[in-house]
């Protein structure tokens, strides 16, 4: 399947942003949709995933309250609302996609979009 990503930008401390993740394929069934981040000269994190049939959903700590992941499974899409931004924030950020459980690790996502840079000016 592919992965394209998009709604990266440049904003100010404070501000909010949607990212968004089409999939190529229908995204119905037993399937994880994640975002991941790399800010430069870092390993790549986990962020948020959802499970795509039961809606569940699970976030990296310093996210939780600020962040919310969501689906539209008629659309195929995976979104991150991304509100009260800190330059922290500053990354590349990918959407992955799995079969099976949540799983932060990114070597279990066999499927990436191409990424979206999302810079949080302070």
């Amino acid at each position: 399947v592919q992965l394209q990503a998009s709604g990266g930008g440049l904003v100010q401390a404070g501000a909010s942003l949607r990212l968004s993740c089409a999939a190529s394929e229908s995204t119905v069934g037993p399937y994880v949709m994640a975002w991941f981040r790399q800010a430069p000269g870092k390993e790549r994190e986990f962020v948020a995933a959802i499970t795509m049939i039961f809606g569940r959903t699970s976030y990296v700590e310093n996210v939780v309250g600020r962040f919310t992941i969501s689906r539209d499974n008629s659309k195929n899409t995976v979104y991150l609302q991304m509100n009260s931004l800190k330059p922290e924030d500053t990354a590349v950020y990918y959407c992955a996609m799995k079969r099976g459980q949540i799983d932060g690790r990114s070597s279990n996502y066999g499927d990436w979009g191409q990424g979206t840079l999302v810079t949080v000016s302070s």
